[in-house]
């Protein structure tokens, strides 16, 4: 088991401002990932190569993908969710996809500028968890999900807007009364 780094007989414990930098910039790295998402719906382009990188992003195609998957006949997911998702999402997939879209540039526009980034966070919990549950008894890869809604849980519970974003200017401006 590892011990505190020691000066002396005093334990050196990390600066509050470093921790808060350090926040601000997984809050930033969670903001790119689901703004570059949002982006690729946007243009509705999932694949790109630029001949030294090559990658891909989930468009709207692959989100439906996905969600019939998640949800289709081979899924044991859990009923209440696999008949919202196939009767109400894929069946009117064209405006649930805009919505999809509009969330995920939202949040990443929440999350990079650090506004309201709490809030960011929740709505992308909103996005994830009820996939993460569907999904559950699928018998796939256990920590499929939780390497995307842990780090939004971080974020939801820890106001990392307050540095490198505008939530510290607002909780300047109006104190307590700035939840984020």
């Amino acid at each position: 088991m590892s011990q505190p780094a020691e000066v002396g007989s005093r334990a050196v414990a990390a600066r509050p401002a470093l921790v808060a930098k350090g926040l601000a910039a997984f809050r930033i790295f969670m903001g790119v990932i689901f703004e570059v998402n949002g982006l690729a719906k946007v243009l509705d382009k999932g694949a790109y190569d630029f001949k030294v990188v090559s990658f891909g992003l989930i468009d709207r195609g692959t989100a439906r993908g996905l969600l019939a998957g998640y949800a289709g006949p081979e899924s044991h997911a859990i009923a209440p969710l696999k008949w919202f998702y196939n009767h109400l999402v894929l069946a009117h997939w064209a405006p649930w996809s805009i919505f999809l879209t509009a969330a995920e540039v939202t949040i990443g526009v929440l999350l990079c500028f650090g506004i309201a980034s709490r809030l960011g966070a929740l709505i992308g919990l909103g996005l994830m968890l009820p996939l993460q549950i569907m999904v559950i008894n699928n018998g796939g890869y256990l920590f499929e999900f939780p390497p995307d809604w842990v780090p939004l849980v971080i974020l939801l519970i820890v106001p990392s807007g307050r540095a490198w974003g505008f939530d510290g200017r607002l909780a300047a401006r109006f104190g307590d009364r700035w939840p984020f």
